[in-house]
């Protein structure tokens, strides 16, 4: 009928576009950090610095000046790169599956997706465009990492929630004894005194 929109979509996102892609923003930095978090203590238990994978990345950067035993200036700029990197790869992500699939199937996808992108980026682009990525990074921890990346991606929809109202609260009031007796009315006595007649 004219003048009459159709209801959206159940499974669509408030927002659209610009929604989808800020809260893929942020499954993006929470993944990008819990996978950080997890390819250092790897890197801790096979004696490495915590801070391997971060200083592989600034090679991006400094060049081999930036593979250094610890925290150094150049590690700001690896875990930055990692940080923005993997947060807009999180808003691609978001984008392209709004509304299209149940949560249970954007988690799925969002691990499917930082697996394909685990071996397209370090065993591909990072071959070329940053050859020390390539030759020292530790496979098998990268991998689980990136599949923990999209993990926490693949929460983003959590996001786009709009926050929830507080509910309002309800006082009781107590509870009467079951034997009490109803209160009776007190007669007003008038302050002027009786009339003698």
């Amino acid at each position: 009928m004219d003048g009459v929109e159709p209801a959206p979509r159940a499974s669509q996102p408030a927002g659209g576009v610009f929604a989808a892609s800020l809260a893929g923003l942020q499954g993006g930095m929470s993944g990008a950090l819990w996978m950080l978090a997890w390819m250092g203590l790897c890197s801790v238990l096979e004696r490495r610095s915590f801070w391997t994978a971060e200083n592989l990345f600034a090679t991006a950067f400094h060049r081999a000046s930036a593979i250094r035993p610890g925290f150094s200036a150049g590690t700001v700029s690896g875990l930055a790169l990692y940080l923005v990197l993997y947060s807009l790869l999180g808003a691609a992500f978001a984008t392209a599956v709004r509304g299209r699939l149940p949560r249970w199937k954007i988690v799925l996808a969002a691990m499917l997706f930082g697996a394909v992108w685990y071996f397209a980026s370090f065993h591909w682009l990072w071959k070329t465009l940053m050859p020390l990525v390539y030759l020292l990074h530790s496979e098998q921890p990268a991998f689980l990492g990136h599949l923990i990346y999209g993990t926490f991606l693949g929460r983003f929809p959590i996001y786009l929630e709009p926050p929830r109202a507080a509910a309002p609260e309800v006082v009781e009031a107590p509870p009467s004894a079951p034997c009490a007796m109803p209160a009776t009315p007190v007669p007003t006595q008038s302050s002027s005194p009786p009339d003698p007649a």
